[in-house]
């Protein structure tokens, strides 16, 4: 997926920037980018892979070179960014949060006319890049983002900064989010509202789908008023949110929390305490722990010191050893318990087995498994939810061909709530993990638990549904 953060402000803006862009690290793991403007020195850039190291050790030795009192910078899990260009709507960089399906159409067709690309990511056209050769076509900014708009299938969020101020620009159905923050001095945007607090900003505007606006050190303008519709990704607020951020104003770990509620309230499963998978499953069992009545225990921990997050491998074994090395099981708060465990979600189901058999190597006597969200049906199109290049790669719709002979056949059925087939497809999973049980989330209480209207909130994976 991928993260940013930028900033205006009447003094040196590096600090902040470099802070602000480091807290939304959980979001990306492949590059990591800044950019500083000032009228004496101009564009400053630097890029680094982050596929082997954290975000700010790989900056702290630039942090002298960056001037100015505007930034933007990216934690991404695609291309290197920012893009640093020079056009008729005068000089400025670019940074995306984005998913571009027709990438290939949209690149034959600038190249037909006449344009080139000169940004290539492991060797392919830089999504960035052709983001920013879809502005320049415009006449002005606000017209070139609303071809980015027209033009792309998939979304975009970004941030331009330009030679007066930041502008952004929230994808046209906010199906990834912008929060913009204001303190004395200084005004920021950023995909997390969790960059806010440590470096004094309040949130001071969520941004809706569609939106532009021009931020300077002294306030905001809105260019582009919001669209009506918005489909914002559930996702976020299940496994990709950090808990202390926000969205539409709805807290992720609220939301967990709640979500871990309400399924706690209704589960009649015998067991002996409730245990968070980190760090995304913690809010979701914390909430089950209360309304299960049953006392919440960390029968897993996270080894923080060298694993606050994951430096995920090119290849399926290693990201297996990743995941297994940075989670270290308590034998003694295990060994003969009937322990309910909670995680965000199942995607291709690699990681829970191997949690599952850990589990029962020290001494649990069962396992029960409750998820935060509904079964994964379909990949996703929208955003970069998963690695995922097929929907085969998903458990369920292995499960789903496994049934029906035919991944394609009936998916509606399974993605109903306690219909014979969700029913049979559950209990398959359920018997390949070897757990005493397993449930998800249903559709309707992770809606409620969001607190948003069903029509503005994207559940595509789960349900196939879509605004298009």
């Amino acid at each position: 997926m991928g993260g940013f953060f930028g900033t205006v402000s009447t003094s040196s803006c590096v600090a902040d920037l470099f802070y602000g862009t480091d807290y939304n690290s959980h979001l990306g793991t492949k590059r990591g980018g800044m950019a500083t403007y000032s009228e004496e020195s101009g564009f400053t850039r630097s890029i680094h892979n982050l596929e082997n190291a954290y975000f700010r050790s790989k900056f702290e030795a630039d942090l002298p070179k960056f001037k100015g009192n505007a930034g933007i910078g990216i934690i991404s899990d695609t291309d290197a960014q920012p893009i640093v260009v020079n056009s008729h709507l005068g000089r400025f960089a670019i940074v995306t949060v984005a998913k571009v399906q027709n990438l290939a159409e949209l690149e034959q067709e600038l190249l037909d006319e006449g344009r080139h690309f000169a940004e290539l990511s492991s060797g392919n056209t830089n999504p960035t890049e052709l983001i920013a050769l879809l502005i320049i076509q415009g006449a002005d900014f606000v017209d070139g983002i609303e071809n980015v708009y027209r033009r792309i299938k998939g979304s975009c969020s970004l941030l331009l900064l330009t030679e007066d101020g930041i502008i952004a620009a929230r994808d046209k159905w906010g199906r990834t989010p912008i929060v913009i923050g204001k303190k004395e001095g200084a005004y920021a945007a950023t995909s997390e509202s969790s960059s806010f607090p440590n470096l004094d900003y309040r949130i001071e505007h969520y941004m809706g789908p569609g939106e532009i606006v021009r931020l300077h050190a002294d306030g905001m303008e809105q260019l582009r008023r919001p669209n009506e519709g918005m489909q914002i990704c559930s996702f976020l607020w299940v496994y990709y949110g950090f808990p202390n951020s926000s969205y539409e104003g709805r807290n992720v770990e609220d939301v967990r929390f709640t979500s871990g509620l309400k399924m706690g309230l209704k589960d009649a499963s015998e067991a002996d305490c409730v245990c968070g998978i980190p760090d995304s499953g913690i809010g979701q069992a914390l909430g089950y722990a209360e309304g299960k009545g049953i006392p919440y225990h960390r029968a897993i921990v996270k080894y923080t010191p060298t694993w606050p997050r994951s430096f995920m491998p090119g290849n399926q074994s290693m990201r297996s050893l990743v995941a297994k090395m940075k989670l270290i099981p308590n034998r003694a708060m295990l060994e003969g318990k009937r322990i309910i465990f909670c995680d965000d979600s199942i995607v291709r189901g690699t990681q829970l087995r191997d949690n599952v058999k850990v589990l029962y190597e020290y001494g649990a006597r069962e396992v029960h498994m409750r998820i935060g969200c509904p079964p994964i049906i379909y990949a996703c199109p929208f955003i970069g939810f998963s690695a995922s290049k097929s929907d085969l790669e998903l458990m369920a719709r292995r499960i789903i061909k496994e049934l029906e002979g035919d991944e394609n056949k009936n998916l509606e059925k399974y993605a109903a709530t306690d219909s014979p087939e969700y029913t049979r497809m559950v209990e398959v999973m359920r018997e390949k993990f070897k757990l005493s049980s397993l449930k998800f989330n249903t559709l309707e209480t992770l809606v409620e638990a969001i607190g948003l209207p069903k029509c503005k909130v994207c559940t595509h994976c789960f349900d196939g549904s879509s605004c298009f």
